[in-house]
């Protein structure tokens, strides 16, 4: 009798055992896919600042793209350059489930509390082209490589101005030449990286006196335009314009940062009598890319842009989603120099081109960037 009941008493402790194996097993299963089988098909929130601006509809509609080829449902906002906007975008991405956000700032430091709510839900930030600043949620920067970018405006204009030849190379040519600064929106971490790329370029030739600013203004605050904003730029010129040069004095140069302020300056200083045989315009930067500004470097007007293939931006930071989705960690190839005034943010730089009217075809239209429609 003894015996049957230590045998019954082992059988039933064996089917005990297996069963809290069997149930152990079945969790253990489950937390250990739940960062891949559960996250398929999963919300991602992409907020991204304005439509205003050409690139940043071509990078949300890219990002968007990506994302659903590879079966997530993606919520897709714009903020129309309104900072609560985009706060209560964000906000609501959060109260909706999503898992990842993608998120390309109007102003990199205002959206604080939301990155503390991801946080809190578990959501991981990825910041796109506009560092996300003051706060330790944010696990990844994708970008291009920005001071380089403010490098090769800086180049250009000097190429565009005969200091420099085709192959970055001096020419003897010592001037002087009168040139202007303009520098972005100082909310967005990326406008000194521009700036100070710049300047740190342009420094020898205005210590040597090959290049003079005119107006005097050559520190980040005074160049400054806020939100990109090219009415902003224009009004600047024009002031610039009445100030500095009124007394029959030459512009030959500009460094404008972006794109859609370029045709801001251009605009005014055709309306100063610039743009004639007798008094061209100057050699005018920009960047992004954008077919206003390609057709206008076609015209022989903006000098040169900076060309960042949102294609490739979007889609690793598609990627990088789909990394964190299934419990991947994404690549990154800089780890040292975007810190958000918080921590250093593992970044992934691509490298600008610079596109004149000599190499537009070349790198845009044959790369699939645009059509030669686009830019008829």
């Amino acid at each position: 009798m003894m015996k049957r009941r230590i045998v019954a008493g082992v059988a039933a402790l064996g089917i005990a055992l297996s069963l809290a194996a069997c149930s152990a097993g079945g969790r253990a299963s489950t937390d250990s896919s739940g960062s891949s089988d559960s996250n398929k098909g999963a919300l991602v929130g992409v907020a991204m600042p304005t439509k205003v601006s050409e690139r940043w509809i071509k990078d949300g509609n890219a990002v968007k793209s990506d994302l659903e080829k590879a079966g997530y449902k993606v919520d897709l906002e714009y903020a129309d350059n309104k900072i609560p906007q985009q706060v209560q975008q964000v906000s609501n991405m959060i109260t909706k489930g999503a898992k990842v956000l993608i998120v390309a700032s109007i102003d990199g430091g205002s959206l604080s509390d939301q990155l503390d709510a991801a946080a809190k839900a578990g959501i991981k930030v990825i910041s796109y082209d506009r560092l996300l600043t003051g706060n330790k949620n944010v696990d990844y920067y994708v970008s291009f490589d920005n001071e380089k970018v403010g490098v090769d405006q800086a180049n250009s204009l000097l190429t565009g101005l005969g200091v420099l030849d085709a192959d970055g190379k001096k020419t003897g040519e010592k001037g002087p030449f009168n040139i202007e600064v303009f520098a972005g929106s100082l909310d967005d971490n990326n406008a000194s990286f521009f700036f100070n790329g710049a300047m740190k370029t342009l420094k020898p030739y205005l210590d040597d006196g090959t290049l003079k600013i005119g107006s005097g203004q050559d520190q980040l605050s005074q160049a400054a335009t806020q939100q990109w904003d090219p009415a902003t730029a224009k009004a600047r010129m024009q002031n610039l314009i009445a100030k500095s040069y009124s007394g029959g004095t030459t512009l030959n140069g500009v460094l404008s940062p972006y794109d859609g302020m370029s045709i801001g300056i251009i605009s005014a200083l055709q309306g100063a009598g610039y743009g004639t045989s007798d008094r061209p315009l100057p050699t005018i930067t920009g960047q992004d890319a954008e077919a206003a500004s390609v057709k206008s470097i076609i015209a022989g007007q903006q000098y040169s842009t900076i060309y960042k293939d949102t294609r490739k931006l979007a889609k690793q930071s598609a990627t990088m989603a789909e990394d964190l989705l299934s419990g991947k960690k994404p690549e990154v190839n800089d780890t040292k120099t975007y810190d958000n005034k918080v921590k250093v943010v593992p970044t992934f730089l691509f490298q600008p081109t610079v596109v004149t009217k000599d190499n537009y075809k070349e790198i845009l239209v044959d790369s699939g960037y645009y059509t030669e429609a686009d830019l008829k």
